[in-house]
């Protein structure tokens, strides 16, 4: 089954958990400042943690026969980054990143055709300061190059994640829109239901629909709280009814702060797998959001927690 036909047909995909920032607490592994994991398939400690990371959602979605997505190690693998941590191959990181990941899938057997690869792209600046966003026409020549590493790669859909400003998303949008993969664009929102720029998400989405052919698979939501989600969908899905239909996935962190407060916070904030599955349940069944997986604060516990919740669930 493809990627496009699993989250068509399948009431409830798996989404992994926090890796960079899972990496970041533990303290054990150092990250790059410019390319954040990308490099650390060539360190054997890397490798070895990462593997446990994704090893640890993948058993997850096993465990309970659920699809799971995972995703590659390049959502900091852009050419600029590359460089700027000392790294000029950024065709072969980006398809190492990708290789990594299949060479893991290949070892479940009869469960690596659940296990969907996504090849993972970010914005060229700061997540959570859209000011520093690029254009739509220069986010399509800075991205394409990445893009076309991910999507000649063994990918089953590509995406960009962690988004604050329709602007690069568009420009990300069209690049992907040339190769032959599904993708996702996962944004970052305010409970009022906008993006970090100000665009309202229910107006980035009809937007990026109606002006790039084809249309992304679907959209989803990274970084903010599974109440923060429904508080936004809330509102959006009344200026714009259906929009649900386009919103398939959260990848929820664990706290209600916003991206200002977090980014400045050098705490860490985590909630307890049950009291976060409960809130992503709300969610599921007020908008029938699909792909379900955790960001900041969380771990295999809350996916594991997501998981009991959904297959407990009637029907």
């Amino acid at each position: 089954m493809s990627f496009s036909d699993v989250i068509a047909r399948a009431t409830v995909v798996l989404a992994e958990g926090s890796v960079i920032e899972r990496l970041r607490r533990g303290k054990k592994i150092g990250l790059d400042p410019h390319a954040e994991h990308a490099l650390l398939i060539y360190d054997a400690e890397g490798r070895t943690e990462l593997e446990r990371l994704w090893r640890g959602y993948a058993d997850v979605g096993r465990e309970f026969s659920l699809p799971v997505i995972l995703l590659s190690p390049t959502w900091r693998a852009s050419e600029e980054r590359l460089r700027a941590a000392g790294h000029g191959d950024m065709e072969k990181v980006n398809r190492d990143g990708v290789r990594f990941l299949a060479e893991l899938r290949g070892r479940y057997e009869d469960y690596a055709p659940r296990i969907f690869i996504g090849g993972l792209l970010g914005c060229r600046g700061d997540a959570y300061q859209p000011a520093e966003a690029l254009t739509e026409r220069e986010a399509t020549r800075f991205h394409a190059r990445q893009i076309r590493s991910l999507a000649e790669a063994e990918t089953d859909f590509l995406m960009a994640a962690t988004l604050p400003a329709l602007s690069e998303a568009m420009g990300i949008a069209r690049a992907m829109a040339e190769t032959s993969q599904p993708y996702v664009l996962s944004f970052v929102i305010r409970a009022s239901g906008s993006l970090l720029d100000g665009t309202p998400l229910s107006e980035a989405v009809t937007r990026v629909d109606a002006e790039v052919t084809p249309r992304p698979a679907g959209y989803m939501v990274n970084c903010v709280h599974p109440q923060v989600f429904a508080e936004a969908l809330d509102h959006e899905c009344a200026r714009r009814p259906g929009l649900n239909e386009r919103i398939i996935g959260l990848q929820a962190n664990t706290s209600r702060k916003s991206p200002e407060e977090l980014d400045q916070s050098g705490e860490f904030f985590a909630e307890s797998p049950e009291n976060l599955a409960e809130g992503m349940m709300v969610a599921r069944r007020r908008f029938g959001t699909r792909i379900l997986g955790g960001c900041c604060g969380t771990d295999e516990r809350h996916i594991r927690a997501i998981a009991r919740l959904t297959t407990a669930e009637p029907g």
